[in-house]
C-alpha cells in the first residue's frame, strides 16, 4: 500500500492534543486564540477519516454557523487533503470525499440543525463551543454518534462560565472523557511582543478570557451581564408562583431554518415585568407554536412579532403575518427599531424584570452570553452584536422591550374643566 503523506508537521501542543483525543471519546480543548486550534482539528479528521476500516466513514466539522465553517477551516481541509489521490471536492456543499475507504468529511453550520438531524458520524469537532447551542450536544449529535461509537472533539475559548465550563467541568471526572487548557503564556506561539500590544489594546477582562482562556473573567463584550448578575444578587431571579389572572403577552423571534423563540411575559401596574417562561423550537412550521402557546395555561393579552412577519415568501407569495391571521392568530408589530436602539431599550428595561428560574434557564444563559463581535485584526470589539445561538433569545426580548405599553389620551373624549372657583 502506498504511503500518504500529508503536508502537516504538528506543533508540540498539537502532538500532545492527537495523542489525547486518540485515547478517548469526548475531549474538551481550551485553546487561547491563535493557538492552531483549527489546523489540529481538520488533521485529526482526515487521519481518522483515513484510517477508519468501517463501511462508508463520516465525520464533520461543525461550526456555529456554516459560513463561518467555510472561512475558518474549508480552505484548510482543502489545503492538506489536496495529497491524497482520488480526493473529491464539492465547494456547494462544503465535502471532501476520498475514494481509498470511501471516508467523507463536512463542514457544517449549527444554525440548520435539521441538517444534521438523523445523520451519523464516526467522529465530529465542534469549533466556537462557546457559541454553540447548550443542547445541540444531547439532542442532536449524541444520537448521530450511537451507532458508530463516534467520538466529538469540542475545541473554543471561553465565554464565561456557561456550557463549554461545565462541558470542561464534566470532562475532568467522567470515564472516558478528557480536557486540557492552553494558555498563551504557557504554549509561547504567539510572540510576546504581539501578547503586550493585546494587553495594552484590550481590557484585563477580555485579555485574561481571549488568552489566558479564563472562564471567571466576565464576559467579554457583553451587553446585558452585568445587570443579569444584579438581578441575580437583589434575588429577581427565583421559581416564583405564577399569577393565573394576570395576562400574557408572547415576544417573538421568527427563524426560518434557524430557532424560533417566544418568550411569555406578565406586566404589573407598577411597571414590573415578570418573564414567566420561555420556548425555543427550529424547523417547525406556524401551527406547532400555536399549538405550544394553546397548551400553556395562560391567559394572552397579546403577541408580538418582528416587522419582518410580514415580508412575502418565495413560492407562496403570502407572509407569515397573512398565513398567522388565516389560522386565528393576530399579531402586533414591533416597532422597526435599529440593533442599537433596540439593545438600550433592553437594558432599561431588564432592572424592572423578575424572571421565574426554572422556566427561564436558556433565556438567562443568553443574555449573560450576548456579546459584541471581536475584531481579530483590530484587536478590538465592534459596536455589533455577535450572531450566534443566544442572538435569537435576545432578538424575542428586543422586540417585547421595544414594544412596552405607552399611556394614550383619548382625545376624542370631551375634556372636563371645573370652573366652579371662576368669579
Amino acid at each position: 500500500m502506498k504511503q500518504i503523506v500529508i503536508p502537516y508537521t504538528p506543533r508540540e501542543i498539537q502532538k500532545f492534543l492527537h495523542q489525547k483525543c486518540d485515547m478517548n471519546r469526548f475531549n474538551v480543548v481550551i485553546v487561547h486564540r491563535r493557538g492552531g486550534k483549527t489546523v489540529f482539528a481538520i488533521n485529526h479528521l482526515i487521519k481518522a477519516a483515513l484510517t477508519n476500516k468501517n463501511p462508508y466513514p463520516r465525520y464533520a466539522f461543525i461550526s456555529p454557523y456554516r459560513l463561518q465553517g467555510k472561512s475558518t477551516a474549508w480552505d484548510y481541509l482543502k489545503q492538506f487533503s489536496a495529497a491524497i489521490p482520488g480526493t473529491k471536492f464539492n465547494e456547494s456543499e462544503l465535502r471532501v470525499d476520498f475514494s481509498v475507504n470511501n471516508s467523507r468529511i463536512q463542514i457544517i453550520g449549527a444554525e440548520n440543525s435539521s441538517a444534521i438531524r438523523g445523520q451519523y458520524f464516526d467522529g465530529i469537532i465542534v469549533d466556537e463551543t462557546q457559541n454553540i447551542s447548550p443542547d445541540l450536544f444531547d439532542t442532536i449529535l449524541r444520537p448521530c454518534l450511537s451507532d458508530r461509537r463516534g467520538f466529538a472533539i469540542f475545541i473554543g475559548t471561553p465565554m464565561g462560565r456557561n456550557w463549554f465550563f461545565d462541558l470542561h467541568e464534566k470532562a475532568k471526572s467522567q470515564k472516558d472523557w478528557f480536557t486540557c487548557v492552553f494558555k498563551a503564556s504557557q504554549t509561547k506561539i504567539i510572540p510576546k511582543e504581539e501578547l503586550e500590544a493585546a494587553k495594552l489594546a484590550m481590557s484585563p477582562e477580555s485579555y485574561d478570557q481571549e488568552f489566558e482562556c479564563s472562564f471567571q473573567a466576565g464576559i467579554s463584550g457583553s451587553y446585558f451581564g452585568s445587570i443579569i448578575e444584579e438581578l441575580e444578587q437583589e434575588n429577581r431571579i427565583q421559581d416564583f408562583e405564577i399569577d393565573e389572572n394576570l395576562p400574557v403577552e408572547t415576544w417573538w423571534d421568527l427563524g426560518m431554518n434557524d430557532s424560533t423563540v417566544i418568550i411569555f411575559a406578565q406586566r404589573r401596574s407598577n411597571g414590573e415585568v415578570r418573564i414567566v417562561d420561555c420556548y425555543e423550537n427550529s424547523s417547525e412550521g406556524l401551527e406547532h407554536y400555536f399549538n405550544v402557546i394553546d397548551d400553556k395555561p395562560y391567559t394572552y393579552s397579546k403577541h408580538i412579532a418582528p416587522h419582518d412577519i410580514r415580508v412575502r415568501e418565495i413560492g407562496t407569495n403570502k407572509s407569515r403575518w397573512e398565513t398567522a391571521r388565516e389560522m386565528g392568530m393576530e399579531f402586533e408589530i414591533a416597532p422597526k427599531l435599529s440593533i442599537e436602539d433596540g439593545i438600550e431599550q433592553v437594558r432599561r428595561l431588564l432592572p424592572k424584570c423578575y424572571f421565574h428560574k426554572s422556566n427561564c434557564k436558556k433565556l438567562l444563559e443568553a443574555l449573560k452570553s450576548y456579546c459584541k463581535r471581536w475584531d481579530e485584526k483590530n484587536n478590538c470589539f465592534r459596536n455589533k452584536p455577535l450572531h450566534n445561538w443566544a442572538s435569537h433569545f435576545c432578538d424575542s426580548f428586543r422586540y417585547g422591550a421595544i414594544t412596552e405599553p405607552i399611556e394614550r389620551t383619548n382625545w376624542k373624549k370631551p375634556i372636563e374643566v371645573n370652573t366652579s372657583y371662576i368669579v
